[in-house]
């Protein structure tokens, strides 16, 4: 999030506060705290706060990383019938569910937002192109598996399952980390103080993910 937003955010929620409490009486004085190292400023006190608003690039994210779960959780939907490997199963359980939940709160947040919840299906066929909401051919997002790793997935037992499994899905997580650096690089994005959690929260989970991951392959 930008400094400046980070500001105007904390502003928002001490104005919201006041005026929970009846508002500011008069001679009272609302301070909007500075950036890091910056001085505070003092702003009238008729202030009232304002919703931090959205741009194309929130909206865009969203609906992309609903997506981007989806296939993430299709993938994971797979282990039960093709390994008995615990560690894959436990993974892929964690996995499953914290991106299901996760998918539910960007739906919502879309719908709050009056946006389309979704932009194409999480998978496409073999020999299929991945298509927008409107029908029209989209580039894959960064990360997601082709449809002829999701092939080879599918057709994979045992042992040579685990193995693309893993590296699949360190290739879609590392996709959803350069998701959320675009975010927060463009322009007035990422100031959505909702959206900053989820995506601050996402960034973590899957960089921690990757490196357990990884040992795990290590150890194959």
């Amino acid at each position: 999030m930008g400094l400046c937003g980070l500001a105007c955010g904390l502003t928002t929620q001490f104005v919201q506060a006041q005026q929970a409490d009846g508002g500011p009486v008069n001679g009272s004085v609302i301070v909007q705290p500075g950036a890091p190292g910056m001085p505070t400023k003092r702003l009238p006190a008729a202030t009232t706060g304002q919703a931090t608003p959205t741009s194309k690039a929130d909206v865009a994210f969203m609906q992309g990383m609903v997506m981007h779960h989806g296939q993430a959780v299709a993938m994971t939907d797979m282990i039960p019938s093709r390994t008995e490997n615990k560690e894959i199963r436990a993974l892929g359980a964690k996995i499953g569910l914290s991106q299901t939940d996760e998918m539910k709160f960007m739906q919502r947040w879309l719908k709050t937002h009056g946006e389309a919840t979704s932009m194409k299906m999480p998978m496409a066929m073999p020999g299929m192109e991945d298509m927008d909401i409107n029908g029209n051919p989209m580039p894959s997002m960064p990360g997601m598996l082709s449809p002829e790793q999701i092939k080879a997935l599918s057709e994979a037992k045992g042992a040579a399952f685990d193995r693309l499994f893993l590296t699949g899905m360190i290739q879609h997580h590392k996709g959803a980390l350069v998701m959320v650096k675009e975010l927060f690089d463009a322009p007035g994005a990422g100031q959505d103080a909702d959206l900053f959690d989820f995506a601050t929260d996402a960034d973590n989970t899957q960089r921690a993910e990757i490196v357990i991951m990884q040992a795990m392959l290590k150890k194959m």
